[in-house]
This record gives structure tokens, sequence and C-alpha cells, in this order.
């Protein structure tokens, strides 16, 4: 168990989830399953096309009722009211988070700062139509009268994990032939690559910053533009679009007022997918598509702010976390989508789990050691052949997420049963293991001698008692997919609840950002000296003044 932990260890349900806990250190899963014919139905719900089933975990009734009552007593309830209502749950930042408001298919008023902000997303998502339409009718072509065959999208974090994720996930979704690249990091190999495989004068260009100063995303896109400018001349600009706060910024550096698309302080970047930075995803599957999209996630904002705790999926996800992390001393997680459309999905949840709750201390300044866990994983197929050994036997617990489409798109039931039938087995033998005379006597079945079947058994043993949620989806589609983001985003929000820390701001990785300046003034100055890195920027010019020669 933890020894320190950021929610009350005083309490009367504390105590009584640490003696759950005693009780059930012991007790394996495949005991719990046989003690109760009704398991399933017991620690299974669902919402829409969504199956939640969290019966192979380590919980009983009782863990559940527990959990939900430690829910209510830090107000779970009252916080989401305040998320949804805009006031200032972002308190560091002193601003409210109202990517649900993006999404809001009834266009509620919502007010910030004495503004309906509820016209301002309707125009802009307006605005957002009317362009996409622009670009697949060939009413907006390049310089040269060309059709926009590529979209290029600059930017990094959530401007550039988002789009590219869904872009991936709803590529059989198309309505269009356009082909997306996404230009994030400042190693300029790939961005070259990019600009030598599109056809310039037929190419669109996205510059995704909400500040208008991200370090990666200017760089990349001076270099884009001086580049473009090269070739097109003057009206090389008319190929750029913006989306960010900075509107003054945007103009400053050559963009069309009309090709500026606002998102707001109030949308985080990691949550910000919903905003104009989903115009890639739009541009991919039409503006009919993306509503659908934004539907999706609107009903499990519905069904989060409204539905009880017991059956409120987003909320046992995060309690059934949070009963590993605190009383089991989890420190990882890992998300295995099985489907190729979601390969990019864990990349994606990484960032938004992770910069979210990755904080040390909570909203009174207090320092505090349990929050995220670290978070892995990726495509489930490729996982049974890498890091699934870690979780099956290895020496820790580690919780995972299995994620399910019940069917295919397009339909092909010999290749999906055989990926579904992958990932139920994986999640068996996660929660059944194996046994040392279970491996034994397969072992002398399959004609080993005894003392070589000894030496193999406890080799081929598993432990098992390895807890694991599914979530099954009807199928991945555009509104499946808005639901499968939203569910996970009020998990992190019902996660930081239970915490009392700020899951909107991300300020330890501004440190990096603050001392790169210094850094790279070292860098590139011999006569500037740092004792910290003066032995690394030495070595860095060794390498330099050789000429490129390679060892």
């Amino acid at each position: 168990m933890s020894k320190s932990n950021p929610i009350s260890l005083k309490s009367q349900t504390i105590e009584a989830l640490k003696a759950q806990q005693i009780e059930l250190q012991n007790q394996t899963m495949r005991d719990l399953f046989a003690q109760n014919p009704l398991r399933f139905s017991h620690f299974s719900c669902f919402y829409d096309d969504i199956f939640f089933d969290f019966s192979r975990n380590r919980v009983t009734l009782q863990t559940i009722s527990l959990l939900i009552k430690l829910a209510h007593s830090h107000q779970l309830k009252d916080k989401i009211e305040a998320l949804f209502s805009g006031k200032l749950v972002n308190t560091t930042e002193k601003r409210p988070a109202l990517h649900t408001a993006l999404r809001d298919i009834t266009h509620s008023p919502i007010w910030v700062r004495g503004e309906n902000i509820a016209p301002l997303i309707s125009s802009n998502l307006e605005k957002m139509r009317t362009f996409t339409q622009q670009i697949h009718e060939h009413h907006l072509k390049g310089e040269y009268n060309k059709p926009i065959k590529h979209i290029v999208n600059i930017g990094i974090g959530g401007s550039y994990l988002g789009p590219k994720m869904s872009i991936y996930a709803l590529k059989e979704f198309a309505i269009t032939d356009l082909e997306f690249h996404f230009i994030t990091g400042i190693d300029n190999t790939h961005l070259n690559q990019v600009l030598q495989a599109i056809d310039i004068d037929a190419s669109l260009f996205i510059i995704s910053s909400k500040s208008f100063m991200t370090l990666e995303t200017m760089l990349n896109a001076k270099v884009i533009k001086d580049f473009v400018q090269a070739k097109l001349g003057k009206q090389a600009l008319k190929h750029f679009i913006a989306i960010t706060s900075k509107e003054e910024k945007a103009i400053e550096f050559g963009i069309l007022k009309e090709n500026i698309f606002p998102i707001w302080d109030w949308v985080g970047g990691r949550f910000s997918i919903w905003s104009a930075i989903g115009l890639p995803l739009m541009l991919l599957i039409g503006y009919q598509q993306f509503d659908e999209f934004l539907a999706g996630a609107y009903q499990i904002d519905q069904h989060f702010r409204y539905s009880e705790f017991e059956k409120n999926i987003p909320v046992l996800m995060a309690l059934i976390s949070i009963w590993y992390t605190h009383f089991f001393d989890v420190r990882a997680e890992a998300i295995v989508p099985y489907g190729h459309s979601l390969t990019h999905f864990t990349a994606y949840l990484q960032q938004a789990i992770m910069e979210s709750n990755g904080k040390s201390v909570n909203l009174n300044g207090n320092r505090i050691h349990t929050t995220s866990p670290v978070i892995f994983g990726g495509e489930g197929c490729h996982g049974q052949h890498a890091y699934h050994q870690l979780l099956h036997q290895g020496p820790h617990i580690i919780p995972v997420d299995f994620i399910l489409p019940a069917l295919a798109h397009p339909l092909d039931n010999t290749h999906h049963d055989v990926l579904i039938a992958s990932g139920l087995s994986q999640a068996q033998a996660l929660m059944r293991g194996k046994k040392v005379e279970e491996a034994y006597q397969e072992l002398i079945k399959a004609s080993y001698d005894e003392k070589t079947a000894k030496e193999l058994a406890p080799h081929l043993a598993v432990p098992g008692n390895r807890p694991s949620n599914i979530l099954l989806l009807k199928s991945i589609n555009p509104k499946n997919l808005g639901a499968l983001i939203a569910l996970y985003e009020h998990k992190i929000f019902t996660q930081s609840s239970i915490w009392d820390i700020n899951p909107f701001d991300q300020w330890g990785v501004e440190l990096g950002k603050q001392l790169l300046p210094e850094i790279l003034t070292q860098l590139q100055d011999v006569n500037y000296h740092n004792p910290e890195t003066d032995g690394i920027i030495r070595q860095i010019n060794v390498f330099k003044n050789s000429k490129g020669e390679h060892s």
C-alpha cells in the first residue's frame, strides 16, 4: 500500500477500503467468479453503443459501493456541474475548461466573463463547414488554379496528437481523396521529406498554435513559409491558414484574416480536437460526419453529467483506477486497443492523462504522492508479441483497458473474429493465469518426463489475478470515436476531482521551454558557459568539428 495518499486517510470510507484490500489481496478472481454466477451482470453497464465490462477486477459489490461513497465525499457531483457550467475549474490560470461546450449540439447558453460563448462556437463551426465545403468542391484552389490535394498540419501536442489520431481512426469514412501530413518536432528530416513529397501549389498548410508562439510549430511554419514563397512568390500565403487565439500574431506572420480560425483560452490543447483544431478531421470526413463525432461526445457528456455513479462509465473507470493506485500501489496502466484504426489512440491518451494528472501538488499547494499512473500500451496484436509478456509474468500489477470494436468496418468477419478472440483471450489469461501444477500437467500430457516437467513448470506458470477492463464499442465510426474520447476525458476529470488537483494546467512542461534559450545560446556561442551542460556541449562541438565524418 501507498505510504502517502492525497485523499484523506482518516475517513471511515478510506479505512473500509483498506480493509477491503486486505480481504481481497489473497482472493483470486477465479474464486470471485465461482462465488457469484451473476458477476458479469453485476460488474458491467452500457450506454448507447458502448459496453463496459469491469468484472475482471479485484473488487466486490462492497468495494464499488465504498468507492462511490468516496466520490460523493469529494463532492464529485458538484465538481462535474462546475465543469459544465463554466466555473473556474482551471484554478491556477483562473479560467473555465469548456471543451464540453464545443460539442453541445443544443447550443445552450453558457457565459464566460459576461459573454455567451454559444454563438461564438456556432459561428466558428459554420466557418469550418463552409471552408470544408469550398475545399471539397474545389472553390478554393492553389496559386496556379490546382485543387487542394495535400493538407499539411503544423503543430505539436494537442494540436497534433488529436488530429493525427482521429484522421487515422476514421480513414474508412473519408469522403475525399485529400492526403494528410503532420509536421510536429524540430528535427527537419521529416519536414524535408514532406516538402519533397507534396505538390506545393496543391497544398494547404494549417498552422495550429494557440499562442502562435510555440517554438517547434513556429520554427517549422517559418521554414515552410520561406520554402513556399520561394516557389510561389507573394501569393504563397493564400496557401496558409491559422488556428490560434492570437489573431494579431497570425496576421503579423502573414496569414489572411479570413483564413484565421479561433481557439479560445477556455479550451485546453489536449482537449481541443472538438474545436477548429479538428479541422483536418472535418476535411477528411466532411461536416456531416464531424457533427456525428461531436454528437457522440455530447451523448457521453450527458451520461457523465446526469447518470448515477453506479452506472456511470467514466466515473467507474476512474474509481477502479484509483482503487489500484491507492490501495495496491499500482504505478502503470496499459491502454490496448484491438483494431488498427486506433493505433494512435494510446499515444493520444498518454498526453491527455499524464499531462492532465501528472501532478504532485494539490489545489491547496500541498505535496501529494499518488496521482496519475504511467500510461503505455498500443495496438493489441502487436503488443501480444512485445510488452504483454510484462503484463502476464512481470512482477508488477498493471491494469489493462482492452478496447474492442464488436463489428468491423468494412465487414470482414474472418479477420475480425480472430482479432476479437485475441483480445478476449489476453483478458482471460491475465485473470486466470496458469498455476504451476497446471503447467506441470500440461507438460506431462505433452510427453515431457517428470524431471523436465518439474523444471519447466515454474517458467510456464502465469500468476493471473491481473485486472483488466473491456470497453466494447459496437463499431469504430465518427460518433463512437467521439464518445470514446469523451469517456477518457471524464475519467481524467473524475480522478483529478478526487485527488484534488488541477487537470487543466501543465506548468511542469514549461520549465524546459524556459531553459531552452540559455542552452541554445551556449550551444551557438563558445564563449558562453554553463557548468551543468559544458561537458556535453564540448563533446557536441567535437563531433561538429569532425567535418561530418562517421565513425
